[in-house]
């Protein structure tokens, strides 16, 4: 299968910006010829990562930053953004704003979330729940200069080219494509799909 498979225990950890937890990235990456103008400390123009929320508090403050969030463990959260609350429950991606002052309330006990960042501006990104079911194989078609990644929600998913050889998945295993291209989708269970797109 062409693409990269990214596995849960190779991800690396690193902490939040604010200090208040960690979390570990699955993949990021730069929009081809971003300007020096536009280029950050932190060197991603995108970023998915998974995190664990053990206890309320603030988010980190990411300006320029465009976030979606989406519980892929436990029972979900309270967000406010900017004086606003959202109730995000689970596998419901969440988008908002790096800048807004965003604090969580936990509920229901800790959760585990898949983030993804895109530097606005530069890429945006578009996340997708999608469940499979082994009576019909899923396709999944992405274009060029688009970057498609699939990240298993739950165990039972084999990814692969259309009619072809799968590779298995296990939970929070991801693979990365780069356009253009089909992925086919094979077993029972729920991915989400996120699809990043350049914008300049």
């Amino acid at each position: 299968m062409d693409g990269d498979v990214l596995r849960w225990s190779q991800y690396r950890s690193m902490p939040w910006k604010n200090g208040g937890g960690t979390t570990r990235e699955v993949a990021a990456g730069t929009v081809p010829a971003t300007p020096a103008s536009a280029q950050t400390a932190d060197g991603f123009d995108w970023r998915v990562s998974v995190a664990d929320v053990d206890a309320a508090g603030p988010f980190s403050s990411l300006p320029g930053i465009d976030r979606v969030i989406t519980p892929v463990e436990g029972e979900g959260m309270v967000l406010t953004v900017d004086g606003a609350s959202h109730p995000v429950g689970p596998l419901r991606p969440f988008a908002f704003s790096g800048d807004a002052t965003t604090d969580c309330r936990l509920d229901a006990g800790p959760v585990r979330n898949m983030n993804v960042m895109t530097r606005r501006g530069l890429a945006t990104a578009h996340v997708r729940i999608i469940t499979v079911t082994a009576a019909q194989e899923t396709a999944l078609t992405y274009a060029t200069g688009e970057t498609l990644l699939v990240m298993a929600a739950t165990e039972g998913i084999a990814v692969g080219a259309p009619d072809g050889h799968g590779t298995t998945l296990g939970r929070l295993d991801c693979v990365r494509h780069e356009g253009p291209g089909t992925l086919a989708l094979r077993g029972e269970g729920t991915v989400t799909a996120i699809r990043i797109t350049a914008t300049r």
